[in-house]
């Protein structure tokens, strides 16, 4: 049909795009428009040949294909220019090419792809907006050789690009195929006209048929681009087949969720009416509803729960909101569940306390060895809780604190290494005092709702984790262990140590009001009980609410004692051993705990007694023995190699000059650390090594700087260091070490390596130094004791103004181990360093001088080392 008359019959009609296009395809012609008032530059529709430069329209968002009508919309003013300049020419052929970023609004050369469409301009006609619209028509794919010229708008000389139209039955089969693939998409997407459809289907030219497509088919802009691009037909349908594969799917899931919730919809109005009509029929016949009888089994269940005035106003509003709703509605189980958990909390269940004082010891002792500091503890709450039941009937009302209320709970906060018994002594406490035990871990929780619970407004909202326990023990006073408080996180999530803060103030506890409940609930009876293996990471305000208690590690007489009493047993009838079957000697459990277990605990001690029985179990069922005694020679063939050193290693260790043996505190007790320092021709190089931090740096730094300064004193030879470099390391390099502790010893190895002396080997020291040679008091130094003497160390050099911290010592430490108090650097090198001697000047390096060859006094060494 003539082009002309169809776009006259667009204009008048305001026809769309695939109406446009439907007119383009149909035989019939279409009487010819009236005279147009708004319509500029009418022109035959002949096409004249494509010149080889263009001007460049850039198009947004729109790729124009060859062989397909395309309404255009113009709003910049260069492009104005442009279709003006075009209209009023003799030639109507312009270069359509996309734009790489449909964001910019005036795209550069650059910003361009190379391949377009060179298209004729069949009609323009000018909006009251300003704006001009276009119907083009695509007519050969062209490459962009060159622009010419940027101003007033872009033009580019061109060269045609014409397809590759193949041949064959596979070509004819991809053709089908997009057909058949689009007749499918316009089924389920009503919008798309059905002669639109069949138009497509009459199609029979390959090439028309993929740009017809891919002009109505909704793609990515890269996608429609590299379609233009493609040289060959057959590609082209490949690409095209892809594409419209990818999009049937997308259709097909949309319409799959459409009919799930158009499902689902149908399903609730069907239950709202079949409801509505049984209510209807159990009013018929003077029954009551499922609904009425539900909100009576609630309204007995609040009164025998004996609430709050508060919470009980609470629960009643609620439920009267409950009884006017329909059970389908939304709010229905929402509030169904809150008074759920109403009326199933504890808020009048109390457990009552056995306040038996010697039943309670008996409890105690029976359950753990040691830990008096505990024991005593809690003896003292039972007898002031006692005592003051039985006489309050002596508080006059006039003596009362209106502002602050008895405390009736108390929170502890145990520390201590690992494995020293701090969750099971909270069950033990629990059956002492015949209360409930409850237990929750803290450890990586970075949610404060954990603590008190979601807003009701959320969905599947629960209280937090304080309330449900105590829903789960169904006791308001349980002893309720709180596991791994310094381990909480605090970063964007929230701060769940800052909502511990009302749970462990006693001030505050009272009237603890969860965000789900949002009624207050007292917690001043529970007892709550911390655990902790470090007090650094738990926040300042939260460690100040509670009353810390130290538990630390054990000794070796204890570890034997626990062994024998509670470890032994265990483990005989976890392995289903009788207790004639196996014994162990004194000399085996030493064996296990010096060899085989480094810890301040007892968890890997009862790991090994365990390897042990497994080994007499697996010799009885292959009946080889019947009973069996436990040796030190019997664990070594049992357990395989030992695993730590012993006390002859550590002397071997620091046979070597420039080797000390430092005492360390760790979160799992306490441990021994070998400083090394070693020296070689430079010139006042000083490098540390062994992943230390910044405070343990410094320490090493002051060290040598006070060696240096001292040099003369200390009988060292002051031009050592001019020519000398030292290296500092301290072993274990993957563990990172840090703390002021180590100066003494670092200071000691150093002026071991400068003057040849070794260090007594059964020595160990901790103390931070000045520059001044003074040694300051530091902590942990009963876990640190405790360490040297499970490391078989029998001398210990401390700063003198930590002897008060000897009194913590058990009494056995105090007597086994020799303590030496040192105010200074040179106390403490008296006491470290073994009687100077001199070795010969050219001793090979990297070979340890013996303490038999050195027989030279200090002040005859020359500071050469080795």
């Amino acid at each position: 049909m003539d082009m002309m008359e169809l776009l006259g019959y667009f204009d008048k009609n305001e026809l769309s795009l695939e109406q446009l296009f439907l007119k383009t395809l149909t035989p019939e012609i279409i009487n010819k428009q009236e005279n147009n008032p708004e319509v500029v530059g009418e022109k035959e529709a002949q096409e004249p040949p494509i010149p080889d430069v263009l001007p460049i329209l850039p198009l947004r968002g729109l790729v124009v294909y060859p062989q397909t009508v395309v309404p255009l919309t113009i709003g910049q003013q260069r492009s104005i220019r442009l279709v003006d300049d075009v209209v009023s020419g003799d030639q109507r052929i312009i270069g359509l090419v996309t734009s790489k970023n449909a964001e910019l609004e005036q795209p550069e050369p650059q910003d361009l792809y190379t391949i377009g469409t060179a298209a004729i301009v069949h009609r323009m006609f000018r909006a009251q907006d300003g704006t001009i619209r276009l119907v083009v028509q695509g007519i050969a794919r062209n490459r962009t050789l060159e622009f010419l010229q940027t101003e007033p708008y872009l033009k580019a000389k061109i060269e045609l690009i014409p397809e590759t139209v193949e041949q064959g039955t596979e070509i004819e089969a991809l053709a089908r195929s997009a057909r058949s693939q689009f007749e499918h998409i316009a089924e389920m997407i009503p919008s798309i006209p059905r002669e639109l459809v069949t138009a497509v289907l009459s199609l029979e030219d390959p090439l028309q048929i993929v740009y017809t497509i891919a002009n109505f088919q909704r793609m990515d802009i890269a996608d429609a681009q590299e379609l233009l691009e493609i040289d060959s037909v057959s590609q082209k349908l490949h690409k095209l087949a892809g594409i419209l594969a990818h999009e049937i799917e997308v259709l097909e899931i949309g319409q799959k969720i459409q009919n799930e919730a158009r499902s689902e919809i149908e399903k609730v109005q069907r239950e709202y009416f079949l409801r509505e009509q049984l209510k209807a029929i159990q009013k018929e016949l003077g029954e009551a509803d499922e609904q009425q009888a539900e909100v009576e089994e609630f309204r007995q269940k609040i009164e025998a729960a004996k609430m709050p005035e508060e919470a009980e106003k609470q629960a009643q509003r609620e439920l009267d909101r409950l009884a006017r709703l329909p059970t389908a509605a939304a709010e229905y189980g929402v509030i169904r569940t809150y008074l759920d958990w109403l009326v199933s909390l504890p808020w009048s269940v109390i457990t009552p306390d056995n306040l038996d004082i010697a039943h309670a010891r008996q409890v105690l002792d029976q359950d753990h060895y040691g830990l008096e500091d505990v024991k005593e503890r809690i003896l003292e709450y039972l007898s002031v809780r006692k005592l003051r039941m039985e006489r309050s009937n002596e508080i006059l009302p006039e003596e009362k604190d209106s502002i602050r209320r008895v405390r009736e709970g108390v929170i502890l906060c145990f520390v201590g290494p690992p494995g020293v018994g701090k969750t099971s002594l909270g069950r033990s406490i629990a059956r002492a005092m015949g209360r409930k035990f409850v237990r929750i871990s803290l450890g990586g929780m970075r949610d404060e709702a954990e603590i008190r619970g979601h807003r009701r407004t959320y969905i599947g909202a629960l209280p937090g984790r304080i309330i449900q326990a105590l829903r789960r023990v169904e006791s308001r006073n349980p002893v309720f262990m709180l596991d791994e408080v310094d381990k909480l996180v605090f970063d964007f999530h929230g701060d769940p140590a800052s909502a511990l803060l009302e749970v462990l103030d006693p001030e505050q506890n009272q009237e603890f009001r969860d965000h789900y409940l949002e009624v207050p609930f007292d917690l001043s009876q529970v007892m709550f009980i911390t655990t902790a293996n470090t007090l650094e990471t738990i926040p300042g305000p939260l460690l100040d609410r509670m009353e810390v208690i130290h538990i630390s590690g054990y000794t070796e007489r204890e570890k034997i004692a626990i062994a024998r009493n509670y470890l032994i047993p265990r483990q005989i009838k976890e392995n289903g051993l009788r207790q004639e079957e196996i014994s162990f000697t004194d000399e085996a459990l030493e064996k296990i705990i010096r060899s085989y277990t480094r810890e301040a605990g007892v968890r890997n001690l009862e790991r090994e007694i365990g390897g042990v029985c497994r080994k007499v179990v697996t010799r009885i069922a292959e009946g080889k023995v019947n009973s069996t005694e436990i040796t030190a020679d019997l664990v070594k063939e049992m357990l395989g190699r030992e695993k730590y050193f012993s006390t002859e290693e550590i002397a071997e260790r620091t046979a070597i000059p420039g080797v000390a043996t430092g005492l360390a505190w760790t979160p799992a007790g306490g441990d021994i650390l070998f400083i090394e320092a070693t020296s070689m021709p430079g010139s006042k190089g000083f490098q540390l090594t062994g992943s230390l931090g910044n405070v343990m740096q410094e320490s090493a730094r002051a060290a040598l700087s006070y060696v240096r300064s001292r040099a003369t004193e200390l009988g060292l030879d002051a031009k050592f260091f001019e020519k000398t470099d030292i290296h500092l390391h301290i072993p274990a390099g993957a563990q990172p070490k840090d703390g002021p502790s180590a100066g003494v010893t670092i200071a000691t190895a150093l002026v071991s390596l400068i003057s040849q002396r070794s260090i007594r080997p059964d020595v160990g020291m901790t103390g931070e130094i000045t520059l001044r040679g003074q040694v300051l008091p530091v902590g942990g130094i009963k876990e640190k004791v405790l360490a040297a003497h499970r490391s078989g160390l029998k001398t210990i050099i401390l700063p003198a103004k930590n002897k008060p911290d000897l009194d913590d010592l058990p009494e056995e430490i105090r007597h086994e181990m020799t303590f030496i108090f040192a105010n200074t650097v040179e106390d403490v090198l008296n006491a470290a360093l073994e009687p100077g001697t001199k070795s010969p000047d050219n001793l090979p390096s990297g070979k340890p001088k013996s303490r038999r060859s050195r027989k030279v006094t200090l002040e005859d060494t020359d500071g050469r080392s080795d």
